[in-house]
């Protein structure tokens, strides 16, 4: 039996979407299968959400890994974000990208595909290496959200505006 391997995957080929984007691709999705967003606040998950979110504690993110994969794996897009998206969205965005290529690798392996040959990683190959699924990261974390879409009842949920008054 042969050990599969994930193909090398860095936080410099993960993608940061801005604000706008991803509020576009919410707006606009035609499915629900379209784009996930998880966010990965701990206990500073207070004062709203985007809406359709998935909480995932940056604590569980190991243990959760599994049903991550599973309950998202026909999305185009993950989008993951924390409060300020400098440490532990980039780090579950990464997490979770490896774990989507370990995975993509494992399948391709167990369907008989053994004509993979490996290649500098590009943006293409990017989205190969995890099944044709984007990965990014949300610029500015939900900080960033809320000063945009707080206030924006479509998009976000449970916000609290006296918590990010300044």
């Amino acid at each position: 039996m042969t050990t599969v391997q994930a193909p090398g995957i860095t936080i410099s080929d993960l993608k940061f979407i801005k604000p706008a984007e991803l509020a576009n691709s919410l707006r606009q999705q035609q499915t629900a299968s379209e784009v996930a967003v998880i966010d990965v606040r701990d206990n500073d998950h207070v004062g709203g959400h985007i809406k359709g979110s998935q909480w995932v504690p940056a604590h569980e993110l190991d243990a959760r890994m599994p049903e991550l994969l599973r309950t998202n794996k026909d999305k185009q897009r993950v989008v993951f974000h924390c409060m300020l998206s400098q440490q532990r969205g980039p780090k579950a965005a990464l997490a979770y990208a490896r774990a989507k290529a370990y995975d993509v690798e494992k399948q391709k392996k167990e369907a008989g595909d053994q004509a993979k040959e490996e290649a500098e990683l590009d943006e293409g190959e990017e989205k190969q290496k995890t099944g044709g699924q984007e990965i990014c990261v949300l610029e500015g974390g939900f900080e960033n959200w809320q000063s945009f879409y707080g206030e924006d009842k479509t998009l976000t949920e449970g916000y609290v505006s006296d918590l990010w008054a300044d």
